[in-house]
């Protein structure tokens, strides 16, 4: 405990408590009287008297109205005789003495470890604390059983010239007097404030789903953790609201055997015989198979129906509507426009005709080698020079020449098979006589009478003629081309 009232006056006519806690090696206190009325604070060292005889020097650790209520826990009596009185407050000579003696306290027990050896006694020999001045040294041992050490006394007051005191302690005792480092990386409790040990069973790690492991759950000194009581009685009020699984549960697949418990969130893992999944369930769920398996039913499976959620309508939705209906109509005019488009592209059937039936070929298999269709024949023209032949003697302007692809262009009266019939062009047609070709629009050039061609507006090669006129010299047939 830690006096926070310590720098606060008393007020008037109020008298301090009389009786002070005093801290000695080990973390050891006892309560002590200050008849002499001292001006102590917390932290002083005082000389105070012996058990025996001689004086033994301590540090002040409680004063105050708090010493009361540390006496009260403790059961201890305020006008007990076995209260002793402080003398002085130490001075220099007083604490060096001190700590020469605190010097000797290494070297003794190395030695007297070494006599209990020779003795062949079944203790442990944990600490040494010599008394200020130095005569007399108390010995703390552990030992399972009772433990006869007439002859080891004699030794070591024999060898050491001080009065021997034997006391034996705990183990746990014992680890709050040597001190250490815990698993949680604190100094141990047992060294620093936790005065009283009280019995830690196996049943307070159950309760805690612990496991049951000696190495994990002993501490320095051999026995369970005293932390092990600290939230005990936490996990006790959360299991009320936790089922007793005692038997599987029952189910249309299986039985399923408990394997985890949270206890804090309420959630137990179940996994059916041979299967490595778990399956975590509320403790409510556990509580109706359990009501369902004691009615001699069966559920399907562990797990509850999924219900679809209720959506509540607020008031403003009735009034007003909800917000998301124009988002839907927009929606729903992209879609049409989208169906729109789809039906007038080209792949869309016609209204009325039904599509081919395609049947699916499979990649692997052969294609059908496609002949070649024969070229349909081609008709005989009766004479090539008779359409339009004056109209190209007369732009030709009586001059001879090659076709497109460079040939001779020859009249001849025997028409081409080997070609198809040229295309009647109407711009070629003879107003001025009649059609080209004839006797009255023109004659054609003698076989052998060639002449140079000239080129056509769009730059093509173009056959030569005689000019206009009917029956004119320079006139020529066109040749089929």
């Amino acid at each position: 405990m830690f006096d926070w009232l310590q720098d606060i006056d008393l007020p008037a006519g109020f008298q301090e408590f009389d009786l002070v806690e005093i801290r000695f090696k080990g973390g050891r206190k006892e309560f002590y009287r200050n008849d002499k009325r001292l001006h102590l604070t917390t932290g002083d060292a005082v000389v105070v008297e012996a058990s025996g005889n001689g004086w033994h020097l301590g540090y002040v650790s409680l004063k105050g109205e708090l010493v009361r209520l540390q006496m009260k826990k403790k059961k201890v009596p305020q006008d007990s005789k076995d209260i002793r009185g402080i003398l002085r407050v130490a001075t220099d000579q007083d604490v060096e003495r001190y700590e020469a003696a605190r010097e000797l306290e290494l070297n003794t027990m190395f030695r007297a470890r070494s006599v209990v050896d020779e003795l062949r006694l079944k203790m442990k020999l944990s600490d040494v604390e010599y008394q200020a001045d130095r005569t007399r040294a108390t010995f703390f041992y552990s030992a399972e059983d009772r433990v006869d050490f007439r002859d080891l006394i004699k030794r070591l007051a024999e060898e050491f010239r001080v009065r021997v005191e034997m006391r034996q302690i705990s183990l746990r005792h014992e680890a709050g007097r040597l001190g250490g480092i815990g698993a949680c990386g604190r100094e141990l409790c047992c060294s620093t404030w936790l005065t009283e040990f009280k019995s830690v069973s196996t049943t307070a790690a159950r309760y805690q789903n612990l496991s049951l492991n000696p190495a994990k759950l002993s501490g320095q000194c051999g026995r369970l953790k005293c932390c092990l009581n600290y939230e005990l009685e936490t996990y006790l009020d959360a299991l009320k609201d936790i089922p007793q699984v005692a038997r599987p549960l029952q189910t249309q697949m299986g039985d399923a055997f408990l394997q985890k418990t949270d206890i804090f969130k309420k959630r137990m893992w179940f996994a059916f015989r041979g299967d490595n999944n778990w399956v975590m369930l509320p403790t409510e769920r556990v509580k109706e198979i359990q009501a369902l398996n004691k009615a001699g039913e069966k559920p399907d499976t562990l797990l509850a129906p999924v219900l679809e959620p209720v959506v509540e309508v607020s008031v403003q939705e009735h009034v007003e509507g909800s917000l998301d209906r124009l988002d839907d109509k927009i929606k729903a005019g992209k879609r049409a426009k989208r169906k729109k488009k789809k039906e007038k592209g080209p792949l869309a059937p016609a209204a009325g005709v039904q599509p081919k039936p395609t049947a699916t070929v499979p990649k692997d298999a052969p294609r059908p080698r496609t002949e070649p269709k024969p070229k349909p024949p081609v008709e005989a023209v009766p004479t090539a020079a008779a359409e339009g032949g004056e109209a190209r003697g007369a732009k030709a302007g009586g001059r001879g020449g090659n076709n497109r692809r460079g040939r001779a262009n020859v009249s001849t009266d025997a028409p081409r098979t080997d070609r198809p019939a040229p295309r009647f062009d109407p711009r070629f047609r003879n107003t001025a006589g009649g059609e080209a070709g004839s006797p009255e629009g023109g004659a054609g050039r003698p076989p052998g009478d060639e002449s140079r061609g000239g080129r056509s507006r769009r730059g093509g090669r173009r056959s030569g003629g005689g000019e206009g006129g009917s029956g004119a010299p320079g006139n020529s047939a066109p040749s089929a081309s």
